[in-house]
């Protein structure tokens, strides 16, 4: 699968949700279709924990990154 941007991935996950949501889809389409959102999912999980972990940084005066722990 290509390296797509965050925005791009969630467009084709609209994309196969209208799709499977119409009903009109064959079923082993629709799993195709099914195992293609996964692995998007994936994909937009962990360009998710990426920025957290940079937004997480403080940088501060001196230069020193410190972590600012989000998850108290």
């Amino acid at each position: 699968m290509e390296e797509l941007t965050f925005e791009e991935s969630i467009e084709q996950l609209e994309e196969i949700v209208n799709k499977l949501e119409n009903g009109d889809v064959p079923l082993d389409d629709a799993i195709d279709e099914f195992t293609k959102a996964m692995n998007l999912v994936k994909v937009c999980n962990a360009k998710l924990n990426n920025a957290e972990e940079a937004i997480a940084k403080i940088v501060q005066d001196n230069g020193d990154i410190v972590d600012f722990n989000l998850k108290e």
